[in-house]
């Protein structure tokens, strides 16, 4: 039975109450609170069918509440959350999902997997050891190995190191894609004012890649979706100011990193000579350093706006504690050996990225149906950003816009989406109206559009949570 907090998750992504989905979405993740902060007052407005959720008029006789007063149904559904009464029989939900996974939008290859979380019972089946193009789902699979090799709390550092004569100093990328331009120049403050203590006033500057081996182009080749993967950049190598989506990137990331810690360190007051050169970190400890956000943190983000260049850093982070190159490959052996130790079906499985960008990844709906199971399970606390960073149907990231054609799953179902051309996912979670959470899992491929094939998987997802 998943521990209380787990359960409270839940059941505010199950938001059976408009209140309840408020206080819900506010405690979904802590990475981004102004988003959270706007979520909190969509859901506690009323709702209008699908995704509209209009202000209500103002009742002048009524006297103002800071918050939602909770719904009349929310002690109910706590209750069965925390004692799951006996829930749908897996002939009657045959009997639903049959005829939705016969739906033409979903091409002529689909899969399923459905699973009471609270058991481990797979309640439906279609295909489910079927190993599949998985598209972005299979980020769910990248972030459960980082966080099973690193725990929640691992942050990823960027340092700088003087070398012995102290005449220069080498910017060290950790492989933090999150790295921006206020932690850099706080970093070249840093270091400024530690030169300045041993009487230095000039230094050569060099960047340190080595972290990560191999090509650092994905093999899409250039694109909007992804930057080099590098070990040192800047907000991505976003070059739009951007900070989720399509983009258009650097070509260097690294280069303009450290041409940019360069200003910094010139504005205060270091003069730097000649341009920045790629180099090896000298031995000794840092002069100064900066962390990025907990791994918790980061795997919500990955999840919530399915980020690319993210989810290629969790996979070279597992790498790294792995003791394997951290590469492509490196990370690609890295992620199935730590999920293998979690007892998960690998069958025919592949990890040929973290991001799922390439189409020779493959993931069954099983696996991804375990994932989600073993991230509700109170003995793995370490695999809980993996629901809470699932995007919330009709309220954020990547789902904001879906569930119009299925008003059931808004606000209810909470899942990863996966889109490439003829090919379309749907992977996470919904509490039912009988108290359980299931994990599920629907894998098409050749579909015929997107706009096919996402209201035919919001319908599917909606008819877990059991309403009419």
């Amino acid at each position: 039975m998943p521990e209380p907090r787990v359960w409270q998750l839940t059941a505010g992504s199950a938001v059976l109450g408009l209140a309840l989905a408020a206080a819900a979405v506010t405690a979904a993740g802590p990475w981004d609170g102004g988003q959270r902060t706007a979520e909190r007052a969509r859901a506690a407005a009323p709702a209008a069918g699908g995704e509209r959720h209009p202000a209500p008029a103002a009742a002048p006789a009524a006297p103002r509440r800071t918050e939602p007063a909770p719904a009349p149904s929310a002690p109910g559904v706590l209750t069965a959350l925390a004692a799951p009464a006996p829930g749908t029989r897996p002939a009657d939900l045959a009997r639903t999902l049959v005829p939705l996974l016969a739906d033409p939008g979903l091409g002529t290859s689909r899969t399923a997997s459905v699973v009471d979380t609270a058991t481990g019972e797979q309640l439906y089946g279609e295909g489910a050891a079927t190993p599949m193009t998985p598209a972005s789902t299979v980020k769910i699979a990248t972030a459960a190995a980082a966080l099973s090799a690193l725990g929640p709390d691992h942050r990823i550092a960027t340092t700088v190191t003087a070398a012995p004569d102290g005449k220069a100093v080498t910017l060290t990328g950790g492989g933090d894609p999150t790295l921006d331009e206020a932690r850099l120049k706080k970093l070249a403050a840093d270091t400024a004012r530690a030169l300045e203590k041993r009487g230095l006033a000039s230094v050569r500057l060099a960047y340190d890649t080595a972290l990560y081996r191999g090509p650092a182009l994905h093999p899409i080749g250039p694109n909007e979706n992804i930057a080099p993967v590098t070990a040192l950049m800047t907000s991505e190598g976003r070059l739009d100011g951007s900070t989720s989506g399509p983009a258009p990137r650097s070509g260097d990331p690294a280069r303009d990193t450290a041409t940019a810690f360069a200003g910094h360190l010139a504005a205060a007051g270091l003069k730097v000579t000649g341009d920045p050169a790629p180099g090896r970190t000298p031995k000794g400890a840092p002069l100064a350093r900066t962390h990025s956000a907990p791994l918790a943190d980061l795997v919500e983000r990955t999840l919530t706006n399915s980020d690319n260049d993210l989810a290629e850093a969790l996979a070279r982070q597992t790498a790294l504690a792995r003791e394997q190159p951290a590469s492509f490959r490196g990370a690609e052996k890295a992620v199935r050996d730590e999920l293998g130790e979690l007892g998960l079906p690998l069958a025919g499985a592949r990890f040929a990225d973290g991001s799922g960008l390439d189409r020779r990844d493959r993931v069954s709906a099983g696996l991804l149906t375990g994932l989600l199971a073993r991230a509700a399970d109170p003995a793995r606390p370490e695999l809980r950003p993996l629901l809470t960073g699932l995007p919330v149907g009709g309220f954020t990231g990547t789902l904001a816009g879906r569930y119009g054609q299925a008003p059931a799953g808004a606000g209810l179902v909470r899942a990863k989406t996966g889109t490439l051309t003829g090919v379309n996912t749907l992977a996470g979670t919904v509490v039912t109206t009988d108290g359980r959470l299931l994990a599920f899992a629907f894998l098409a491929s050749r579909t015929p559009s997107p706009d096919l094939a996402q209201p035919a998987l919001d319908r599917l997802s909606a008819a877990l949570t059991g309403q009419k």
